[in-house]
């Protein structure tokens, strides 16, 4: 089941649904939209080196879901076939990437787009 992204109160929340809590050992994510870089579609996600798991789950073309570590760098992921995979770019974070699998991959990076450009117009004021 695909993760749902919403923001609100200048927090972005990812919330993992039915066994991708278990799999992926968290039921939600709260980032401070301060972190959040940018966001982008790339379903050829899947296709790269994920690292070494832990705490996670991988089974190649099933579902890759957990933290892995890679080139000393957290990067979460939450996909199954990847054909709806969207990459949320992060800074001062624990975590590098955000790698999850939405419903609408395009509806969810406009979100996510539009939220940074309010923030960066908020500080010109």
């Amino acid at each position: 089941m695909a993760a749902t992204v919403s923001i609100d109160g200048g927090v972005l929340t990812v919330v993992m649904h039915g066994l991708d809590k278990l799999w992926s050992m968290k039921s939600q994510l709260d980032v401070p939209l301060a972190h959040v870089r940018g966001a982008s579609v790339d379903p050829s996600i899947v296709h790269e080196s994920k690292g070494w798991r832990g705490p996670g789950s991988n089974v190649p073309g099933v579902i890759t879901a957990g933290t892995f570590h890679q080139h000393g760098e957290l990067i979460f992921w939450d996909v199954h076939r990847g054909d709806n995979a969207v990459v949320i770019e992060l800074g001062h974070d624990s975590f590098e990437r955000l790698v999850i699998e939405v419903d609408d991959p395009l509806a969810t990076v406009q979100l996510i787009q539009r939220a940074i450009a309010g923030r960066a117009g908020s500080a010109d004021r």
